[in-house]
């Protein structure tokens, strides 16, 4: 749909989580690319919000903490975006929690895609229509989001990640946390940790990768402090002159450069390998067990995805269905030797 290329306001509504935020920042990239002179404004809620403050392609930035009152941070929040009088307002998100926002903003044009969740589309009074469903498994979200770029006029097929600028601060920090990494060796990212049990790699295969890779690269190791448990397993076996470990020491910002200094990041499906890729810079194996490779793993030459070999997967849930020896059976179905595989090939091992 053809839009003159006046100064506009447009309001992109993507509340959270992390990993759909950061799929929706090439949308934003189309958008700015085809209106240089625009105001584009996000909505995002305080846990998502890393990526979107301070990034160069957007005005203004509207955080929802849902720490507070949810209700107090709605009745602030809506005349703050109705009096901005957005000529275009988008929902990425497409529940009712994002399509409320939508249908309150104010904007002339109300734009969702078909096919979206909890009867969002009621609130808009553009859909795009589409024929692929919202959840799609053979779809990627990248995509899907670029389909609204597409119908906009903007470049969808130049999938773009601007990111902020990091702080001093951070780039002082991140120095000091690598100081014991070995200039002449290539440097390695385990970042096991995920939010969802079902996508959690066996504690055995982790402690293989990393017997395989301790004398040949370094190894950073990366997690929140959300799941002690399963770091203590992987890394009972090593000492601390094999892994640089930095569980737990560092937020979103800090992590982003750490990935910036790595050759390669092991991953399975999880903020890491988007944040990662968003980067553009390190090699990435992603593992898929629960969750589609095709809707939400890294694409392009040097990422790789793994899709677990079972016919279950991807279920998509976050509880197995199964009991018993056949529970939670996908994450048994990648071994460690078919990843050391890529990781020779990526690194040129062999």
């Amino acid at each position: 749909m053809q839009i003159s290329n006046q100064k506009i306001k447009i309001l992109i509504i993507r509340r959270s989580a992390l990993g759909d935020t950061i799929h929706t920042l090439p949308l934003a990239a189309a958008l700015r690319e085809k209106f240089p002179n625009a105001q584009i404004d996000w909505v995002v809620e305080s846990k998502a919000a890393q990526f979107i403050l301070d990034n160069p392609i957007l005005n203004n930035v509207f955080i929802i903490n849902k720490k507070n009152n949810i209700l107090k941070e709605f009745l602030k929040l809506i005349p703050k975006i109705r009096n901005e009088k957005y000529d275009i307002a988008i929902d990425t998100q497409q529940l009712l929690k994002s399509a409320i926002i939508l249908g309150l903003s104010g904007a002339k044009r109300k734009i969702a895609l078909s096919d979206g969740r909890e009867f969002s589309g009621i609130f808009a009074n553009e859909i795009i229509s589409t024929n692929r469903r919202q959840f799609d498994v053979n779809y990627h979200v990248v995509n899907r989001n670029l389909e609204i770029a597409k119908y906009l006029d903007a470049d969808s097929q130049n999938i773009k990640f601007i990111l902020p600028e990091p702080s001093q601060n951070t780039i002082n920090k991140t120095k000091q946390f690598l100081l014991k990494l070995n200039p002449d060796k290539k440097t390695v990212i385990i970042s096991p940790e995920t939010t969802w049990d079902n996508k959690h790699w066996l504690v055995q295969n982790w402690q293989d990768i990393i017997d395989f890779l301790k004398n040949k690269v370094n190894i950073i190791y990366t997690g929140t402090n959300n799941d002690n448990d399963l770091s203590e397993k992987i890394l009972s076996k090593f000492s601390q002159d094999n892994i640089i470990n930095l569980k737990g020491k560092t937020n979103l910002e800090e992590l982003t450069e750490i990935f910036k200094c790595a050759d390669l990041v092991i991953t399975p499906d999880s903020g890491s390998a988007h944040i990662a890729w968003a980067t553009g810079i390190p090699a990435i194996i992603t593992l898929f067990f629960a969750t589609s490779a095709k809707r939400t793993a890294p694409f392009g030459s040097k990422y790789y995805s793994v899709q677990a070999n079972c016919t279950c997967s991807p279920c998509m849930k976050k509880k197995c269905k199964y009991n018993g020896i056949h529970q939670n059976k996908c994450i048994s179905s990648i071994n460690s030797k078919e990843i050391i595989k890529i990781v020779n090939k990526v690194l040129q091992f062999e």
